[in-house]
């Protein structure tokens, strides 16, 4: 029996019960009595970063093509019999769907019922790799057709033109799917040395939220996780320089209205575990101060008419990269830059409009835990980082005036922002 160790919250009255399978499958589940939803993750802490590697036991760099996480995603759906899982899916009456990320794969589902029979198919499918040339020469084409499509989409376009023009190296520059050229380098030999290096149960992790039980869980897991020799992944990311690798970029698409990316990248990425989250929560609270609804340069953007009710601000941070993120729809990305430059440089914070976006903050946090699929998706991603997700309160209520000025000054460098715009034909 799994000995799970019980993490209370008392601040959101939740409990996050965590284990080890003897698989080394990392096992959680945050239990919500009564629900009538219940919404299962499991996922492999692999992304579309993760293209150079050395794998347990061997002492080679491996280096595969771009896009293998995500292809590899698509692949595992399809079964030996040539039959398909969302069919098994669709007997159940669930919702079924998977994603690759820059760092995760992960396969999810919800139900309203027969929560055990879809996690049945949930273990039975993702451990069951059936890879040959011509299903894979079959999917090369598929792919193939879904990146050429995301080549004319406007937000995507503009979104990873930033990348590219914020980063020099890191691989986070690149589209989750590869390139159409990429795609067609991978083999079944690829896909089977990264499914058995990153799809071993001591890379992976199974989140449950829902009203459901450990004990049966377990059992599931047991019939369908089998022991593997585990071991380190050695993953290879190359250096990134300092500075952005292009200040802005521009492309021409068939868009109705201009839209613009303004980017913000960190330099350092030292932060580990709690200190990834306190980076987390003292950026988002001063992106709050700085561009929430009541500030003073979303109001003189929104006034002037440089934006609309589409602009959004997001700040990433993980181990191997961190940034912010800002931008929408505009007739005028450049005078939309010059205000938002303007209004970093001369913001003046205080402590008022401080307390104020930390809560407004702790109670945006609070609200996710209503819907199981934020849950699940939240953790999930955080816990593969080391990062405990019960600490964001208390953290966020712990940030200082001064913490806030001094990550204004080191994240908000002119030296680390680029522009992307894309323009009507």
């Amino acid at each position: 029996m799994i000995e799970f160790e019980k993490i209370d919250c008392k601040q959101l009255g939740e409990v996050l019960y965590g284990g080890t399978h003897k698989s080394g499958l990392k096992i959680y589940l945050l239990p919500k009595k009564g629900y009538s939803k219940s919404y299962a993750s499991f996922a492999a802490r692999i992304g579309s970063i993760d293209n150079e590697f050395i794998a347990p036991g061997e002492t080679e760099v491996t280096k595969v093509p771009d896009g293998v996480a995500h292809f590899l995603e698509h692949k595992l759906f399809e079964q030996q019999d040539g039959g398909n899982v969302f069919e098994l899916y669709s007997k159940t009456g669930a919702s079924a769907n998977a994603f690759t990320s820059f760092n995760t794969t992960a396969y999810i589902f919800s139900a309203t019922r027969d929560f055990y029979a879809n996690l049945e198919i949930l273990l039975d499918f993702v451990g069951k790799p059936y890879f040959t040339h011509e299903n894979i020469a079959k999917e090369q084409g598929i792919i193939g057709q879904e990146i050429t499509m995301y080549d004319d989409d406007a937000n995507w376009r503009v979104f990873f033109n930033l990348l590219g023009a914020m980063y020099h190296k890191n691989p986070v520059r690149k589209d989750i799917a590869g390139t159409v050229e990429s795609i067609l380098e991978i083999d079944k030999d690829i896909l089977y040395k990264c499914y058995n290096t990153f799809y071993n149960p001591s890379n992976m992790m199974l989140f449950v939220c829902g009203d459901v039980d450990a004990a049966t869980v377990e059992q599931y897991v047991d019939k369908h996780v089998t022991a593997a020799p585990g071991g380190e992944i050695k993953r290879m990311y190359p250096n990134e320089p300092s500075g952005v690798n292009k200040s802005f970029i521009q492309q021409k698409l068939s868009v109705a209205s201009p839209v613009f990316l303004l980017g913000f990248k960190d330099d350092k990425n030292e932060a580990q575990g709690d200190g990834l989250l306190y980076r987390q929560a003292v950026t988002e609270v001063l992106l709050e101060m700085l561009f929430g609804k009541s500030s003073k340069i979303y109001n003189a953007l929104y006034e002037q008419g440089l934006i609309n009710d589409m602009f959004e601000v997001d700040f990433t941070s993980e181990v191997q990269y961190s940034h912010t993120i800002m931008g929408g729809e505009s007739v005028n990305p450049e005078k939309a830059k010059e205000i938002i430059l303007h209004g970093i440089k001369n913001s003046r914070l205080c402590d008022a409009e401080l307390e104020r976006c930390k809560k407004v903050l702790i109670g945006r946090f609070l609200r996710l835990f209503n819907s199981v699929e934020n849950i699940s998706n939240l953790f999930v991603s955080n816990l593969f980082k080391g990062v405990d997700l019960f600490n964001f309160p208390s953290i966020c209520e712990g940030i200082t005036l001064n913490e806030a000025k001094e990550r204004l000054q080191s994240h908000f460098n002119e030296e680390n922002c680029a522009m992307s715009v894309i323009l009507p034909h």
